[in-house]
């Protein structure tokens, strides 16, 4: 693989990674009610475990997002 296919590939999966992390976002702003509720009856937390753990998740997932996607694209678009 040569750099430019490298590069070009990091940047689509950063574009994707983004796009899940929007979706993802947006779908728990939007869909939170049903979430709590869903969640709390399948695993038997409260509001406030559940909330904490979707903060959890979000975070991890824009950690990972820029770590694994975001950082060798740049590295790579620098180089």
């Amino acid at each position: 693989m040569t750099i430019d296919q490298l590069t070009s590939f990091f940047g689509w999966m950063s574009v994707l990674s983004i796009a899940f992390l929007l979706v993802a976002t947006i779908g728990l702003i939007v869909l939170r009610p049903v979430a709590v509720r869903l969640h709390s009856s399948l695993f038997s937390l409260s509001e406030d475990a559940l909330n904490s753990a979707y903060f959890n998740y979000l975070a991890n997932l824009k950690i990972l997002t820029l770590i694994f996607c975001v950082a060798p694209w740049l590295a790579l678009k620098l180089m």
